[in-house]
């Protein structure tokens, strides 16, 4: 694992970089509009210019947080985080949705506050161009923000891309709340404010649970594992590829494990000569380091066997709760059956357990039977 590892290093500084750069292009961006709204949100009375000017304040900040995690992130391994500290990453993601719902929170409360005790605004033409600008600027920086994040996997800077988008949002509207009170006296701005608000807070919240789910943990992107199985069952031995499960350890850092059935002939020398071979496969193709390959053995050259196989699978299968099964091996002499049974999260492992343990000892009463429960992890054929 250490060789696939090493060969991962490059890519991530590459990334990191990419990271860094982003965000200081965010921060100095937002800064300089935080700026110019602030002495326009200040001399026009306006409260909208002025929770908008905070607003960018809390993505510079929201960008600073991005460069500190991608930074710890990129630490290397050591004695108590042996995997790295990837998953770093996750949390600035998620203290980034933080600050973005509590701006949306605090634009809502001082916006309520504006619809109780309304203040006229007084607009120049000057503030109108510079909001204009503003909001000019946001596309631009939302769109090269939100399009990197992607590039290099990152949740943080996707999350603050979406952000100023929203900010672009805001600040449109507080340009047409400014163009509207100019020619009709009307001011709308506090009502409109509190409308992007929970449209801010909504965005804020949907960030954290998909960076909440990511630590958790979900299941693995089923384009992914498919064409992990493909590149395994490639191999003329391999009859197919069970269990597998991914392990992420932060964006961009991956690992696997999986069953391979393989033949009952095979020796020990050709099946480690087989998965180191696999393993380098699938990290050149993927970019997935296999951590553990586990092996499954199928009966070669027994009718009997392979009767007794079908007659177990049409069985098991038969039941909507098994998704499938696989590593089934009987020993005719010592009158020994094993095999795995993959159940859908429809039932409790133990009942079902139950219900196929009855069934097989009913129809094979000379047999000792043991029968593995899988969990539905990985998306199956």
């Amino acid at each position: 694992m250490s060789n696939n590892q090493s060969l991962s290093e490059a890519p991530a500084i590459s990334r990191d970089k990419v990271i860094v750069r982003t965000s200081i292009v965010g921060i100095l961006a937002n800064v300089l509009l935080a700026a110019f709204k602030a002495v326009i949100g200040i001399a026009s009375n306006s409260i909208a210019v002025i929770l908008d000017a905070v607003n960018n304040l809390s993505d510079a900040l929201s960008s600073i947080i991005t460069i500190a995690g991608t930074k710890l992130a990129a630490k290397l391994p050591d004695k108590k985080h042996p995997m790295g500290h990837g998953r770093i990453e996750y949390l600035s993601a998620m203290i980034v949705s933080g600050i973005v719902l509590y701006a949306g929170i605090t634009s809502a409360v001082e916006s309520v506050k504006k619809i109780i005790h309304p203040e006229k605004p007084d607009y120049s033409v000057l503030s109108l161009v510079i909001i204009a600008v503003a909001v000019a600027v946001k596309i631009v920086l939302g769109r090269y923000v939100k399009a990197q994040g992607k590039k290099v996997n990152s949740g943080s800077l996707v999350a603050s891309g979406s952000d100023a988008m929203f900010d672009a949002i805001l600040s449109a509207s507080v340009l047409a709340c400014a163009i509207i009170f100019m020619i009709s006296g009307l001011s709308l701005e506090a009502y409109v404010g509190a409308v992007i608000s929970v449209i801010i807070i909504k965005s804020g919240i949907e960030m954290m649970m998909e960076t909440l789910n990511e630590i958790l943990g979900t299941r693995a992107d089923k384009e992914v594992t498919d064409q992990i199985k493909a590149l395994l069952t490639e191999e003329e031995e391999v009859r197919g590829a069970y269990d597998l499960i991914m392990y992420n350890y932060g964006p961009d850092r991956n690992y696997a494990s999986v069953h391979l059935e393989l033949p009952d002939k095979m020796t020990v020398r050709e099946a480690d000569r087989l998965t180191r071979r696999l393993e380098a496969k699938v990290y050149r193709e993927t970019g997935v380091v296999m951590v553990g390959v586990g092996l499954y053995s199928y009966n070669t050259g027994s009718d009997e066997a392979a009767k007794i196989q079908n007659e177990v699978r049409e069985s098991v299968l038969a039941h909507e709760w098994v998704v499938q099964l696989h590593g089934f091996y009987v020993d005719l002499e010592t009158k020994e059956m094993r095999f795995d049974a993959v159940m859908s999260f429809d039932i409790q492992p133990e009942k079902g357990l139950e219900i196929l343990y009855s069934e097989m000892q009913k129809a094979y009463p000379d047999y000792r039977i043991v029968i593995a429960p899988d969990v539905d992890i990985s998306v199956t054929d």
